[in-house]
């Protein structure tokens, strides 16, 4: 449908906003993107994007540039340091041409910055604290408003200061646990192709997962990351690094060459996540994109393929229908479908691995791996893994087109199982 090109503001510059701002204008529309961070820059060590996330970029043309800095993951293994797998997933059960990508941070960001010819349309350091009442207008933390705007996306993240202008908040909290991560060189690292994990009941986990490069900087990467208790920051800082490293040590012995290059607490970054479920993700001309719909807890590695998702679909109803409100409500409607199985299996999944519910935590030592192996349950868990479950009995879809290229590189790149 051609429709008459909108003045977008789109509030934060992750990769919710980034994908948004390159899709719309890409669809003629003038975009204006507000960041309250001084300078552009990416917020994260790594994360592993899935088939979903990684058929938006092929749609976006950005597949390649993905591939070359990724690194391919066919394989997520977590056990105990006493050597009970607790989880072994791989993708090929599902079919023998997925696979994950671990990305850096850093490399997505610089691919869909780039993918965007209006890069220059960022006001940084400018904090959105407000709507305004017709929806139109946005007011930064200095009490200038901008606009007026024919629709007002945001996508200032989990802890959005604009999700209850929507009026439609149902759950907004923090999550009790956190996490710390850094980036680590990948040198001779045992596992290229696989996301580790090691688990102490519910208390401890400690994840390794290959991230591979970010144009300008061609050192391979595992990105890792520690959790604890959001209130024990503090005494994890008080009790000092090198009583740290060694506990993780003798957790997980493999890690003794990585830690090396943890020289100071400083290195590790501290990341926190909240719980947020909406009754309805907009309002007149203002929207919800990525964490400041849905956010979650992490458990199962779905944010970053959410919020590319949630960019082309919203970029999708606006070219399906005239008017604005309706198009954010189709929206809506195609996200929340796929949204909702994730949001409950995390809620469920977070006490089983970030909690001090020991006997939850036995349960699944003994129970996980085993449910896995159940007719039905192997292939529901696949799915979820791999972003592709859409309710509790659908599927969704991916492009027979974009399966072929992602079987051309599972076969031909230069970390495929063959090579």
């Amino acid at each position: 449908m051609q429709r008459t090109p909108l003045h977008v503001a789109i509030v934060g510059y992750g990769t919710a906003g980034q994908a948004a701002a390159a899709l719309l204008a890409s669809d003629g529309h003038r975009v204006e993107v507000f960041e309250r961070a001084p300078e552009l820059g990416p917020v994260g060590a790594g994360f592993l994007l899935q088939p979903t996330g990684l058929q938006v970029l092929w749609e976006m043309g950005l597949l390649p540039q993905a591939l070359a800095h990724g690194r391919r993951i066919h394989r997520l293994f977590g056990q105990t340091p006493c050597g009970r797998t607790v989880m072994d997933m791989r993708y090929a059960p599902l079919d023998r041409r997925l696979f994950g990508l671990g990305m850096q941070r850093g490399a997505l960001f610089s691919l869909l910055a780039h993918a965007w010819e209006g890069f220059g349309g960022v006001h940084c350091g400018t904090r959105i604290v407000q709507i305004g009442q017709d929806t139109r207008k946005v007011r930064d933390d200095t009490g200038r408003w901008h606009g007026p705007f024919d629709l007002v996306i945001a996508a200032d993240g989990s802890a959005s200061a604009l999700r209850a202008a929507t009026g439609g908040v149902r759950i907004d909290t923090p999550y009790p646990w956190g996490a710390l991560w850094c980036l680590l060189p990948q040198g001779d690292w045992a596992w290229p192709d696989e996301l580790r994990q090691r688990y102490v009941a519910a208390r401890k986990m400690i994840g390794m997962l290959p991230v591979g490069t970010r144009p300008g900087e061609d050192t391979p990467r595992v990105s890792f990351f520690w959790s604890l208790p959001a209130e024990g920051f503090a005494r994890w800082e008080y009790a000092g690094l090198q009583a740290w490293r060694e506990e993780v040590i003798a957790l997980w012995p493999a890690l003794e060459a990585p830690l090396q290059q943890v020289q100071a607490s400083t290195q590790l970054a501290r990341a926190g996540y909240r719980d947020a479920v909406m009754r309805h993700w907009h309002r007149d001309r203002l929207v919800l994109l990525g964490d400041a719909a849905h956010a979650m807890s992490p458990q199962l590695g779905q944010g970053v393929n959410m919020a590319l998702l949630d960019a082309m679909a919203l970029r999708d109803a606006l070219r399906a229908e005239r008017e604005v409100p309706t198009a954010l409500a189709r929206y809506q409607r195609e996200r929340s479908a796929h949204v909702a199985i994730y949001h409950f299996w995390s809620r469920w999944l977070t006490p089983l691995f970030q909690s001090e519910r020991d006997t939850a935590a036995r349960l699944r030592d003994v129970a996980f791996l085993p449910m896995g192996r159940l007719p039905g349950g192997r292939g529901h868990m696949l799915r979820v893994l791999s972003g592709t479950q859409r309710g509790y009995f659908g599927r969704w879809p991916l492009a027979p087109a974009f399966l072929e290229a992602i079987d051309s590189a599972r076969i031909t790149g230069p970390d495929s199982p063959t090579s």
